[in-house]
């Protein structure tokens, strides 16, 4: 580390870096930028030798050598929804070792809204956006933002007219509900979420493209507000119906109130009924019993934005078509083969 004579360590310079981690002073700087053409462990020993020397760059003197901020803004809604929450957490994974984040947090998406919050981006000088647009509404908005920096969507959905990156949810849904077709449910019913999501839209249209492969009938889909009450709600409706013996919730949090009341009536799962969800919270593995349900890559999906908003910032084109953040069934013990 740099220092003087007689007085403390002075502040560490990338030179510095370069020599604790073993590499040019132009690798560092290109793992500072997020450049994608860095080998992984030589990232990793970068970001390391930071850390051991306590390197914090200028972004001041970057910003008027190189006329680039290397800020971003992120806009989302208010909401402690798993989805939404976990790809901002993906976002800011995927950006920490080249550009600071700025999130703002709407209460409602319109397109005054929306715009204002772009607008106040563009003040603070960000060379790019995400927005976080799972809803309906945020998608309309966004159609008529003006904006002077690139833009990218993330999780409206896989038909978006837009730059935009999103989970495979109607894979996800189809795989799950064929999943429980293949133990030998005659049919599978859907505890939907709100009609005004992508994400409940796309889960619903994968769960019917299974049941009308295998010729299944469709039961009336029954939507919940994503919360468990809501599943604890539709759970006593579903134990009236001696007929139902799988239901795929929209996500895990329904699950777990679909779970308590089938229970509270005397119907043991998975043996009476195989209840499946969409997500895989942290908790559902302690579900009673453990439960089975679709993994989200949110960290990939953050990967994938930023990758998208760079190749924007920097002048080159994307791919015309973007393949969808591909999920996992996961496999635990909430469903089963139906009695005989």
């Amino acid at each position: 580390m740099s220092s003087t004579a007689n007085g403390p360590a002075a502040r560490p310079v990338m030179a510095d870096v370069a020599r604790l981690a073993g590499v040019s002073h132009q690798t560092v700087s290109r793992v500072l930028n997020g450049h994608p053409n860095v080998r992984p462990q030589t990232r990793e020993d970068v970001l390391a030798a930071i850390r051991q020397l306590g390197y914090r760059p200028n972004a001041a003197a970057r910003s008027l050598v190189t006329g680039r901020t290397h800020a971003l803004g992120v806009i989302s809604f208010d909401t402690t929804l798993y989805g939404p929450a976990s790809m901002l957490y993906g976002i800011e994974r995927a950006a920490h070792s080249g550009y600071s984040v700025t999130i703002t947090s709407l209460p409602a998406f319109d397109r005054r809204s929306m715009q204002d919050a772009v607008d106040r981006f563009l003040g603070q000088g960000v060379e790019g956006i995400i927005v976080i647009a799972s809803e309906m509404p945020a998608l309309e908005a966004l159609t008529g933002v003006a904006c002077d920096v690139p833009l990218v969507a993330v999780g409206c959905g896989t038909r978006a007219p837009l730059d935009s990156v999103a989970i495979d949810n109607i894979a996800g849904a189809f795989q799950v509900t064929r999943y429980l077709l293949d133990l030998g449910h005659a049919t599978v019913h859907l505890v939907g979420g709100p009609d005004s999501t992508l994400d409940a839209r796309e889960r619903a249209e994968g769960w019917t493209r299974a049941l009308r492969e295998n010729a299944a009938a469709e039961p009336e889909i029954v939507r919940g507000d994503w919360s468990a009450r809501s599943g604890y709600r539709i759970g006593h409706q579903l134990a009236s119906m001696p007929e139902v013996t799988a239901v795929f919730c929209a996500n895990d949090q329904m699950a777990l109130g679909v779970l308590r009341a089938l229970g509270e009536h005397g119907r043991q799962i998975p043996a009476d009924v195989s209840v499946v969800g969409f997500d895989d919270i942290p908790e559902s593995a302690f579900f009673l019993p453990p439960l089975t349900t679709v993994r989200q890559d949110f960290e990939e999906l953050g990967k994938q934005a930023l990758r998208l908003l760079v190749d924007r910032m920097c002048g080159r084109t994307a791919p015309a078509a973007r393949l969808p953040v591909a999920p996992q069934l996961i496999v635990r013990s909430s469903a089963g083969r139906p009695r005989r």
